[in-house]
């Protein structure tokens, strides 16, 4: 079983940055997805990004066109754990992000992941 947890969010004037983080644990071997999404209030849960993740160098992103060249997200192998550097920030970006894994590749819909973290709450105040 694997668990994901986010930390990192908090609330930033527009324009602003923030770089959220998810650490996942148990089993994190072999090949898989990692990604973030948010949901704001009465909307629901929509992709933001995510990144490849297995035992060679190269990794694969994809990104929100919403969130595209605002956006980064990375990984650190030896930390087991996922960034999300958000850049000029909008209030339209205000919502709890969540952090979810997946085995294979890449793919951008809820249902396609297994794990989910508990979220962490990104306020961008105008």
């Amino acid at each position: 079983q694997v668990q994901v947890a986010e930390s990192g969010g908090g609330l930033v004037q527009a324009g602003g940055s923030l770089r959220l983080s998810c650490v996942a644990s148990g089993r994190t071997f072999g090949t898989y997805a990692m990604a973030w999404f948010r949901q704001a209030p009465g909307k629901e849960r929509e992709f933001v990004a995510a990144i490849s993740w297995s035992g060679g160098t190269t990794n694969y992103a994809d990104y929100a066109d919403s969130v595209k060249g605002r956006f980064t997200i990375s990984r650190d192998n030896a930390k087991n754990t996922m960034y999300l550097q958000m850049n000029s920030l909008k209030p339209e970006d205000t919502a709890v992000y969540y952090c979810a894994r997946k085995y294979g590749g890449l793919a951008s819909r809820v249902s396609e992941y297994g794990s989910w973290g508990q979220g962490t709450q990104v306020t961008v105040s105008s």
